[in-house]
């Protein structure tokens, strides 16, 4: 068996299938945030501990907020899909006609034509599901989302907090054991591996290319750590003087 059949009759990889792009987009929203805020403690010249608290505060407060707005967002458009569907089976029973007409429009511009199209036509209206199907696919151009929006949701949340503490890591282990090596420097490091990491899932989650979304990802954190790190500096300089 191939080992990506083997995956895909695994429910953990399926599911990490499935998924991969909240996760993806969690983990990057994560790593940038939580590192923007090191890197403005840091140019603002806070103390570790301080660092240390901002980043969790960040870490799972943001976590929190854009894991419940992912969980609302797909919710939202799930009884947005529910109560347009609900509408098509109304004009399907009440105004079948009409309904019929817009079919046969529909599929006039697909290139039937004559005969052929009243078949093809007759086919579909046999049918109240697949008719509703296919008014909701091509005259409202909405298609049905079949995730979870509570999972989206908690693979959001999973993927912002444990790539989000990437940056935060070895603050805290120099907290706990004090070391001599330069904890921002070793941070920047990290932080940027965790970059190509996600960003190679990126290209995998979205089927880009692989350098073009490494680089897009590393450009991203590079700009909002820069950022952060200059107006932290600026505040301290303007702050303290």
């Amino acid at each position: 068996m191939k080992e990506s059949e083997l995956h895909q009759e695994i429910p953990f990889f399926k599911s990490f299938q499935e998924y991969l792009r909240e996760f993806v987009y969690g983990g990057i929203d994560g790593a940038v945030t939580t590192f923007a805020v090191v890197a403005g403690a840091v140019g603002a010249g806070l103390d570790p501990l301080v660092i240390i608290i901002l980043g969790f505060a960040n870490l799972f407060a943001d976590g929190l907020s854009m894991s419940i707005g992912a969980y609302l967002s797909s919710k939202s458009d799930k009884e947005n899909f529910q109560k347009h569907k609900s509408i098509e089976y109304w004009e399907v029973e009440h105004l079948p006609g009409k309904e019929r007409e817009e079919i046969e429009v529909i599929y006039r511009e697909k290139g039937f034509e004559g005969e052929l199209l009243q078949q093809v036509v007759d086919v579909i209206i046999s049918d109240k599901d697949r008719w509703v199907n296919e008014m909701m696919k091509d005259e409202l151009n909405m298609m049905e989302e079949n995730k979870s929006p509570l999972k989206i949701g908690l693979a959001t949340l999973i993927s912002f907090i444990a790539v989000g503490f990437i940056p935060l890591t070895v603050y805290v282990w120099d907290y706990f054991y004090t070391s001599r090596f330069d904890v921002f420097f070793w941070t920047c490091l990290l932080t940027g591996m965790a970059f190509l990491v996600v960003g190679a899932l990126k290209s995998w989650a979205n089927q880009t290319g692989l350098v073009k979304s490494v680089l897009e990802t590393l450009a991203l954190g590079f700009i909002a750590a820069l950022v952060a790190y200059y107006v932290g500096d600026l505040l301290e300089a303007f702050l303290l003087q």
